[in-house]
């Protein structure tokens, strides 16, 4: 075990699990209110910046899942706790911009990539996945709020984006993701959300097999949830705001 012996150390462990519950315990009131209880959501714990001792201590308050925006970083959590969780293998999430230098961290190391928004980063991670490990599961990022400083690929590019992964090996296509512009107003952070949820819908009409949604962080994930969100992606209301 890696938990720190410092005296801060019970003062986080209880921290983090006591989030860890509130959080599971909003998004079910969440998803029961909105009528959207019928599909479980899926919390992927954000962990990005934050150490392995916290990760380690949201892992055995039962978190499964887990978020990392910076491929070296994440993969010296994955290979540090690896060996702990033989037994229930913790799933990990590359859910940052991903760089064609970066793409074999994640196709060796990551269970999931949410941020593919170009046919040659689809392309280099199915070449680089091993073929010892299952289909890497990704999600294609859209920009829904049209942001020049935002990643993901437009909309109307979408389509053909998810109709080539799903061309290629070792990859399996799951969904859509979108990271909108930040805004306090309930109903405002509602739209963005269901522009995704509605261009989703069109594309699994169309016969694509899409069933994640991956769209909600800390500050507007009852939002997210109302638009018919089922992985929410949540970090500083379960680990404290960063240092």
């Amino acid at each position: 075990m890696i938990v720190t012996t410092q005296p801060e150390c019970p003062r986080i462990m209880n921290a983090i699990t006591d989030n860890l519950q509130a959080i599971r315990q909003m998004i079910l009131e969440n998803a029961q209110f909105f009528g959207k209880h019928d599909t479980p959501i899926c919390l992927v714990a954000v962990s990005k910046t934050r150490s392995r001792d916290e990760v380690m201590i949201a892992a055995l308050a039962g978190q499964r899942d887990f978020g990392e925006n910076y491929a070296q970083e994440g993969v010296g959590k994955i290979l540090a706790l690896r060996e702990k969780f033989a037994d229930t293998p913790l799933v990990w999430h590359f859910i940052g911009p991903l760089q064609s230098n970066k793409t074999r961290l994640v196709a060796e190391n990551f269970d999931w990539a949410h941020s593919i928004s170009r046919a040659k980063i689809a392309e280099r991670l199915a070449g680089q996945r091993p073929c010892h490990l299952p289909p890497l599961q990704v999600l294609v990022e859209v920009n829904v709020s049209g942001e020049a400083s935002k990643s993901g690929c437009a909309p109307e590019e979408v389509l053909p984006l998810c109709k080539l992964v799903m061309t290629l090996p070792r990859l399996t296509l799951r969904g859509l993701m979108c990271i909108p512009e930040p805004v306090a107003d309930f109903a405002a952070q509602r739209r963005p959300f269901a522009c995704l949820r509605a261009l989703w819908e069109e594309l699994r009409r169309a016969g694509l097999p899409l069933d994640t949604l991956s769209m909600g962080m800390s500050d507007d994930f009852p939002a997210a949830i109302a638009e018919g969100s089922n992985m929410v992606r949540i970090g500083t209301a379960i680990f404290g705001a960063r240092t």
